[in-house]
């Protein structure tokens, strides 16, 4: 199609159901910007086609397309988050999404194209997060007008379009925890102990403020639920808060490192990085092979399931990890379901 439409190509390309869908592009190769989505619809893409021809330049265009989307949501809706962690975790998911979806219009997306993409994604459950957060876009962009379709896999939930994902179980055994609670340096101890008593998640550990008397208070960065603990009720937490207060560091978090600063993210995966190796290499120098191998697949944030373990019952554990679903402390944190015999 060079005559009337100069650059102007078209390709033909058979869905799985079987329908022929013509595609449209503006021959950007020149520029060395490839080619142009342009849609399936003929007048749409000549109206673009007329539009880059207009401007004389053959930058790829946004109105139409995902990246319109993207771009506005990145700005007007992200920054809206509360929770520093969940702002960071949907910038990797757009990040890993736009080659695949940017340039794309919205009716070149469909739930074919999705599935493909869930199949060539090799972080399999990443790819259904980035699948989650581009639902959420696009029904963002519905109620902005910037697109009128429904989200392709409305009503398709249970037909597991999704790549399959299996929680993560394991069970902290006492063994394994003291090993390592053996080695590790003290704020690697406290926030051992913390995990544990608590449920707490690691950004909460570290963010958790000196308690109020003997109450310590907590608003989730993730929720934003709120929740308490008596301190008079716990093995471990008021030497945790006796030995914060002998060091007298000047910030206000509960965790401190030894120099008096906070505790950092980074400062928790040296530590416990450290104390772990320490402990499997012990392990394996006595011949405790499953020891080791057993030391080694622990995570810190495995301290919120040992709290789920400690529970005594489901109910309790839900409760405590701030679950509003039962489902779901027993889907991630299985283990927890006490039974009573019978006989």
């Amino acid at each position: 199609m060079t005559g009337q439409y100069p650059r102007l190509r078209a390709r033909t390309r058979r869905r799985k159901n079987g329908k022929v869908v013509v595609y449209y592009f503006y021959d950007a190769t020149a520029e060395g910007r490839g080619e142009i989505a342009l849609g399936t619809d003929h007048a749409r893409a000549i109206a673009k086609w007329e539009e880059i021809n207009a401007r004389g330049t053959a930058e790829p265009l946004i109105a139409g397309t995902l990246e319109e989307a993207f771009a506005r949501w990145e700005t007007e809706v992200l920054p809206t988050y509360k929770s520093a962690e969940t702002r960071r975790g949907y910038t990797k998911s757009l990040r890993m999404m736009r080659p695949a979806f940017a340039e794309a219009t919205w009716d070149q997306v469909d739930l074919p194209t999705i599935k493909a993409y869930l199949r060539k994604r090799t972080a399999k459950t990443q790819g259904n997060r980035e699948m989650a957060l581009l639902s959420v876009i696009w029904n963002w962009a519905r109620g902005e007008g910037l697109v009128s379709e429904p989200w392709p896999a409305a009503g398709m939930e249970r037909s597991r379009w999704k790549n399959k994902e299996n929680a993560r179980k394991v069970k902290v055994q006492d063994a394994v925890y003291s090993a390592i609670y053996a080695e590790a340096a003290q704020h690697i101890k406290d926030c051992m102990d913390l995990g544990s008593a608590t449920g707490m998640r690691l950004t909460d550990c570290i963010t958790v403020l000196m308690p109020r008397g003997s109450i310590l208070t907590l608003e989730a960065s993730k929720t934003g639920k709120e929740a308490e603990w008596d301190l008079n009720l716990s093995q471990v937490l008021p030497g945790l808060v006796e030995r914060r207060k002998a060091l007298g560091a000047p910030h206000l978090m509960l965790l401190s490192l030894p120099n008096g600063r906070p505790v950092t993210q980074a400062a928790l995966r040296y530590g416990w990085d450290t104390a772990r190796a320490i402990a499997a290499q012990k392990a394996d120098g006595r011949g405790e092979k499953e020891l080791a191998e057993a030391i080694r697949a622990l995570y810190l944030r495995d301290m919120r399931k040992r709290a789920a373990q400690k529970a005594g019952s489901l109910e309790e554990a839900a409760e405590l990890l701030q679950h509003s679903d039962k489902r779901l402390t027993e889907r991630h944190y299985g283990g927890v379901r006490k039974l009573k015999p019978t006989a």
